[in-house]
């Protein structure tokens, strides 16, 4: 999980959002949303990726994410505005949806399994605003994407990154999650359209982020010959370098994704420990972050036993990503 992006507005939601009721001009009420959502978009707060209470954030998300979601009802095709929603829905739906749905399964099917669909709802919400997003950048975008995804991702252009980030990590997101339903799992060469043309335009993307997703996605990649491990092992690499070392993300993900599927107990404990030592102050920016992906390690060594057919051991020594 990357930053929440929906923080920059925070300190001056407020006064705008009283501009946008109160002024009754058609022109002035577009240019108050206009600027509301040009602040949505524009960076650099910390006032919620920065909080270090998750249920907090939780509890006031759904709020903003309405409000973008009632702009955009009136500028439809603001870019700041579609940003905020892919990114915002797509957090709120794993962080608060999807998560949890885990956690609670092996005790409530049925809770854990409403939760899992809210989740591909808004996952699919996020998607949409994402391709309604690069609609509105490159005309009929989605109408050439849907029959050709690798060759409509091509007109993309290095301001396009985040919008295709978001719209792959939103889809992904809803595949990984749907593996029972296969007519949503047959997207997954749109999903690597996406990702592959962001990763192409801008490597280095969010300190990484494009990295952290392939470290999950590479098993999954389709007409791929060879071990995922050595696909995956160049994007930790990355990830861990282009955040210091500072995210507990990139451990965390390895963790789960290849060491659970490769049975390796001693590095999945290392890993995960790796993850529990980084210090969320040290970068605030991504203390949200960082708190809730070690609450998730924390949740993964308590399962440990249910994870892997053999017992802990000596940890092993040499192989280990470092």
């Amino acid at each position: 999980m990357t930053s929440t992006v929906l923080a920059p507005a925070a300190r001056r939601l407020a006064p705008l959002f009283v501009a946008f009721v109160l002024l009754a001009g058609c022109s002035v009420r577009k240019y108050a949303i206009n600027k509301l959502g040009d602040s949505l978009a524009s960076g650099g707060g910390t006032t919620w990726s920065g909080d270090n209470d998750p249920e907090l954030i939780g509890d006031a998300l759904p709020f903003s994410l309405k409000l973008i979601e009632s702009l955009l009802a009136e500028t439809p095709d603001h870019q700041g505005l579609l940003f905020a929603a892919s990114s915002g829905y797509t957090q709120y739906s794993y962080v608060y949806l999807q998560l949890p749905a885990e956690q609670i399964e092996p005790t409530d099917i049925s809770k854990a399994t409403a939760l899992r669909d809210r989740s591909r709802n808004l996952y699919f919400r996020a998607r949409d605003y994402g391709l309604h997003g690069l609609d509105s950048r490159h005309k009929n975008f989605s109408a050439t994407f849907k029959d050709n995804p690798a060759e409509a991702v091509k007109v993309a252009n290095a301001k396009d990154v985040p919008l295709l980030y978001w719209t792959a990590a939103s889809w992904g997101a809803a595949i990984s999650i749907s593996k029972d339903h296969p007519d949503i799992v047959a997207d997954q060469p749109k999903v690597e359209a996406l990702i592959d043309r962001a990763y192409q335009l801008n490597p280095d993307f969010n300190h990484g982020a494009i990295d952290m997703f392939l470290i999950s996605y590479e098993g999954a990649r389709q007409g791929t010959q060879g071990d995922f491990v050595g696909r995956c092992k160049p994007h930790f690499d990355r990830a861990v370098r282009l955040t210091d070392g500072q995210m507990a993300s990139p451990y965390v993900s390895w963790a789960e994704n290849i060491d659970v599927q490769k049975q390796n107990r001693a590095e999945f404990e290392s890993m995960l420990k790796k993850a529990l030592a980084v210090d969320p102050n040290s970068r605030i920016e991504w203390r949200l972050s960082n708190i809730v992906m070690q609450r998730r390690a924390l949740w993964l060594l308590s399962r440990e036993d249910d994870l892997f057919l053999e017992p802990a051991t000596e940890p092993a020594t040499g192989g280990s990503p470092q």
